[in-house]
């Protein structure tokens, strides 16, 4: 007999994957060209939808994978928006580099928010980022160069000669604040795509077996030789760094701030968990569902007023108690469909060899 066997392989795309992948090179290239044949509106419902879903994708990886419930992400948005304010006016920095700004001190608050809130576990973990972002939201309400607690606008001169602005503005025939839009609409695209392929990647590295070790059973991964605190540091990192860099986007396109719009739990934290529960947390394609989902929620019903707050409630309860993993978990588990594959699966390898030497040790009492 010979013992020439197949290798064993792993694999996680999947055939549903392939074709999910062609249709996103497609949607992005419908994506991009947008501008040309839509409105202005349609590009700021677009761009809504689009940061949202960024900061649905790092809360997800937050919580979803890393097992870290935080209710302060908006910390990391209004200071990512503050620091592109305040270099654009104090330093007279283009707001276009000064995005990446806001994602690096959104960094450099996220070093010690971790130092403090990763001492504590479960709910305390999540009222203790909650705190500390109001403790910087009250800090950053007393810097007066940026207008203290009633805010300011980006000065004009930044915004009329924003960078790109005057090539947007020759190429579709349009003002400067619709330009903006346009700018501002095709970095959310970029970061989108950025998001959403980054956390992919990693989620099939083996930084990302790791990080869902921790997530499911921090003890157990631990004793495989998994660093949990280093992967708590690193995901809670990289998710500040994002955050921060989308609320610098999202401010730019609104070139207004203030501390209570900028530091807006409501806003920034809770619509974002409700995007991410009802749609699927722990998996890629459950806050894109619910980004949609929520955004045709919020066109029919914001004009209810405070009975809104309390329909999107009561919403998010129903999908809880009869879709616990949310909207997109019940859709794979129906038709297994995975968009976003990231479980392995072995193929392949030496198992005639093993079916063949079992079967001779389970003869050969009987030779």
């Amino acid at each position: 007999m010979s013992d020439h066997t197949t290798p064993y392989a792993v694999h996680t795309g999947t055939k549903a994957s392939k074709i999910a992948g062609v249709l996103a090179l497609i949607l992005i290239v419908v994506l991009v060209a947008l501008p040309a044949f839509a409105s202005r509106s349609l590009i700021q419902d677009m761009f809504f939808i689009l940061t949202m879903l960024v900061l649905a994708q790092f809360w997800n990886l937050l919580a979803g994978y890393g097992g870290l419930v935080s209710i302060g992400q908006q910390a990391f948005v209004g200071i990512g928006a503050y620091a592109m304010f305040g270099v654009v006016i104090l330093a007279g920095l283009d707001p276009i580099p000064a995005i990446l700004l806001g994602g690096v001190v959104a960094v450099l608050l996220a070093i010690p928010t971790a130092f403090f809130a990763f001492r504590l576990q479960g709910a305390y973990f999540a009222i203790g980022t909650w705190v500390i972002a109001e403790v910087v939201r009250l800090m950053t309400s007393q810097w007066q160069a940026v207008g203290g607690g009633t805010g300011t606008s980006l000065p004009r001169s930044a915004t009329r000669e924003l960078m790109f602005a005057e090539a947007i503005e020759s190429l579709f025939g349009v003002r400067s604040a619709a330009a903006r839009d346009i700018l501002s609409y095709w970095l959310a695209v970029i970061l989108a795509v950025a998001t959403i392929g980054g956390i992919y990647w990693l989620l099939r590295t083996k930084r990302g077996l790791a990080l869902a070790a921790v997530r499911d059973n921090i003890e157990a991964a631990k004793s495989v030789g998994v660093d949990a605190g280093r992967m708590k540091w690193v995901v809670f990192l990289v998710a500040a760094f994002g955050t921060g860099i989308a609320g610098a986007l999202i401010y730019l396109q609104k070139a207004r701030i203030s501390p209570d719009a900028a530091f807006s739990v409501t806003d920034w934290t809770a619509y974002v968990i409700f995007i991410v529960v009802i749609g699927g947390i722990g998996t890629i394609e459950g806050p894109i569902v619910g980004v949609l989902v929520f955004f045709i929620l919020q066109s029919l019903l914001a004009d209810y007023g405070t009975w809104y707050l309390m329909l999107l409630g009561i919403i998010g309860i129903i999908i809880m108690l009869f879709a616990p993993k949310g909207l997109w978990g019940l859709i794979s588990a129906r038709t297994g469909i995975e968009l976003f594959p990231v479980r392995r699966r072995l193929t392949g390898g030496a198992l005639d060899i093993q079916k063949s030497k079992t079967k001779q040790s389970e003869e050969a009492p009987n030779g």
